[in-house]
């Protein structure tokens, strides 16, 4: 039955003109990544408000110890995995238009991917909240907290958005964009609980676009708007389906 089912995801993908992928946590599960809701989620463990941007406007140190703890000591260790390299291998192969991202992990660049528009910003970067002076993470010294920004000692914030913020643009616009325009739309390892993420997808269906979905286990979506689910691993499933696209 999921063979048949992969059999047919492929199909639709090798002769649509236009296909896209939207990505949840679930992709980055197994890189090492947790999910931030559900039963062992990261806001199980942390109160989500050190994310709150007028707590971290007020309390940037406080904010920036859990700050680096999660997202640069931890999730600066992941690397991307075979899903990621699947999404990657597609494009290259021009199967694949892009990739919207709610992750902020930076795991579909280093995984190849070009076309890459990230709802949720991305923490590779670190931005004043002064001069809006950009600074590579990775190259930023976050022993000593909050990071300043070497131009006019502002605080330093990662370029992703924190409770609060709006969605970055263009990626705000061009996402709902890519989902209108799109013939096939694959979801990835997201469950589509977060706003106005979540949104994105029934935009594709209400443009009569396929849709495709990949994860472990049914989701807000896939009684509503899924027309192929494939229940399993995103790692799995994404690489079964790229040797029955480039291989048939």
């Amino acid at each position: 039955m999921q063979k048949n089912k992969i059999s047919e995801a492929a199909e639709l993908i090798k002769h649509s003109s236009r296909t896209v992928a939207f990505t949840g946590a679930g992709i980055s599960v197994e890189s090492g990544i947790p999910s931030f809701r559900g039963k062992n989620g990261l806001w199980s463990k942390y109160d989500p408000g050190f994310l709150d941007i007028n707590y971290f406007h007020h309390h940037p140190g406080e904010s920036w110890k859990l700050i680096k703890e999660i997202f640069y000591d931890f999730f600066g260790k992941a690397s991307p995995n075979k899903a990621h390299f699947s999404l990657a291998k597609l494009e290259k192969a021009g199967y694949l238009h892009s990739v919207i991202t709610q992750n902020i992990d930076n795991l579909h660049q280093e995984a190849g991917s070009k076309e890459v528009y990230e709802f949720h910003g991305n923490s590779r970067n670190l931005v004043c909240q002064q001069c809006s002076k950009y600074y590579p993470a990775r190259e930023t010294n976050l022993t000593l907290l909050p990071p300043r920004c070497p131009k006019c000692n502002a605080v330093l914030k990662p370029d992703f958005i924190f409770f609060g913020e709006a969605i970055p643009e263009p990626a705000g616009t061009n996402s709902f964009n890519e989902a209108v325009e799109a013939g096939v739309f694959i979801l990835v390892g997201t469950t589509g609980e977060i706003m106005p993420a979540s949104l994105i997808p029934y935009e594709a269906k209400k443009n009569n676009k396929k849709i495709i979905e990949v994860n472990v286990a049914p989701s807000n979506y896939t009684p509503m708007i899924t027309d192929i689910y494939l229940e399993g691993k995103a790692t799995v499933i994404l690489q079964k389906l790229v040797n029955v696209i480039l291989n048939s």
